[in-house]
């Protein structure tokens, strides 16, 4: 699969795929040591339908479990991803 990457900009988190078609990447604002907002999840026209959403999504759960903070999916993939997704309540907030 794709490598993820992870940029922490200090209040502005992003979990990125390069691919010369260009970056796939969900974005975050970080509210407190204990809570984040995925605000936005983009993936390039060229790229859709290949998984890439869907292993940065996989890659903030697996930060999110390891390090404890809890998501707030204002994104509309990541809320969608989380309504199909029941097991993974424990990780979202509002």
């Amino acid at each position: 699969m794709s490598e993820v990457e992870h940029e922490d900009l200090g209040s502005r988190r992003r979990y990125v795929i390069h691919r010369p078609e260009g970056d796939a990447e969900l974005t975050l604002s970080v509210l407190s040591a204990d809570k984040v907002i995925a605000d936005h999840t983009y993936v390039p026209e060229a790229l859709r339908g290949q998984g890439l959403a869907e292993a940065l999504l996989e890659a903030l759960l697996a930060d999110a479990r390891a390090q404890g903070f809890r998501i707030v999916p204002l994104c509309r993939f990541v809320a969608g991803q989380a309504g199909r997704h029941p097991e993974w309540a424990d990780l979202f907030t509002r």
